[in-house]
């Protein structure tokens, strides 16, 4: 068991502690779990505004004449296809098709580019990187013990960030970043986040953050605004449907099998591609589906799934819906029976509960576009 004592903390921790939040490791980290309750946090997020510590993610930024080319070896989407200022959600595979991590690429330029990963695969990633840079003419750099990173997310935070910007941030469209001004203080603020909800990600330096976490907070307080932790961000991004490294992705799942194909360009070439085109031929043995509870019982991530007696899969995440009301989860099982409506069985103490495959997509997402 890890020491809470022996782990990383981010700028804001002793801000963490004065709104009295909850600690726990995650990915090395001690981070909020929650301060008031997840249930008022996600909820908060849902109808007015949360804002969330999210400085443990990394970002590393890629430079040189062939960054472009480079990173588009990569990841699995089509970097090309975005212009300056704007960003890319994509899988970056091992060679047998597997996730290494799912990452935002961010583009400055051709010869400039900054991946925010996954806090507990920042080393790996970084590794990774610099293991299949030779050829390619790039700089690559750590850059996320400098960086800290909010998450304001929710239907009325824009309302709030123009209390304290003078950018018309209605110009500022899904996926982009631009630098701006906020409270004096010069940030990279991307429209996007990690809750199915309108918002933005804000990076800046970390002797900064406390002041901008205080502020925001401050000019929201009157909108409804409260600090959220980890346990309203999985739940909010679980009930959009968007995947979490450790559950729906792994060094044991691919895009693919995630339902991420989309976001996996064959006709490009990049690491993984080959084990991928050729499970996309065979057929998936396996998939990521959702699944609503019939039987009154909460699934939780790692239950084993059955049907007619036969051990199909297992739960990669599962809730009762704060939003819909509902318990309700996503597993990866065998692709047989991911028909939607299919009758499934949770196995939750030595007991199997009815459910049914559903779609992923639990809650409509309210991004601006």
């Amino acid at each position: 068991m890890i020491r809470l004592d022996s782990l990383k903390r981010t700028p804001l921790y002793d801000i963490h502690k004065k709104y009295g939040a909850k600690m726990i490791d995650f990915a090395g980290f001690e981070m909020p779990v929650q301060y008031e309750s997840i249930l008022k946090e996600h909820e908060a997020v849902r109808k007015n505004a949360g804002l969330f510590d999210v400085s443990h993610m990394g970002e590393i930024i890629v430079e040189g004449k062939d960054s472009e080319k480079f990173i588009n070896y990569m990841v699995t989407n089509d970097i090309t296809k975005i212009t300056e200022n704007q960003a890319m959600y994509s899988p970056m595979c091992y060679h047998n098709g597997t996730t290494v991590d799912d990452l935002l690429v961010y583009k400055f330029s051709y010869e400039k580019y900054m991946l925010v990963v996954n806090a507990s695969n920042i080393d790996k990633d970084y590794k990774w990187l610099w293991e299949n840079k030779n050829g390619f003419d790039v700089e690559i750099k750590d850059e996320s013990g400098e960086i800290s990173e909010l998450a304001l997310q929710g239907p009325k935070s824009q309302e709030i960030l123009e209390k304290i910007t003078n950018y018309d941030l209605d110009s500022l469209k899904y996926y982009h970043f631009d630098y701006m001004d906020l409270d004096g203080i010069n940030c990279l603020v991307s429209r996007s986040g990690y809750t199915g909800e309108d918002g933005f990600e804000i990076f800046l330096k970390n002797e900064y953050v406390a002041n901008m976490w205080e502020k925001i907070l401050s000019v929201g307080e009157n909108l409804g605004i409260k600090p959220a932790g980890l346990g309203a961000r999985d739940t909010l991004r679980f009930e959009a449907g968007l995947p979490l490294y450790g559950n729906e992705l792994s060094d044991d799942i691919t895009p693919l099998e995630a339902g991420l194909g989309s976001f996996v360009k064959l006709d490009k070439s990049f690491i993984g591609k080959e084990a991928l085109l050729n499970q996309k031929e065979e057929g998936l043995k396996r998939k990521i589906v959702g699944f609503e509870m019939s039987d009154n019982a909460i699934p939780r991530h790692g239950y084993d799934v059955y049907s007619e007696g036969e051990k199909i899969g297992y739960v990669t995440t599962g809730y009762l819906s704060p939003t819909l009301k509902k318990n309700i989860g996503m597993a990866l099982i065998k692709s047989q029976f991911a028909t939607i409506g299919n009758e499934i069985n949770i196995i939750i103490r030595n007991k199997p509960y009815k459910a049914f495959v559903t779609s992923k997509n639990f809650y409509k997402k309210n991004y601006k576009k």
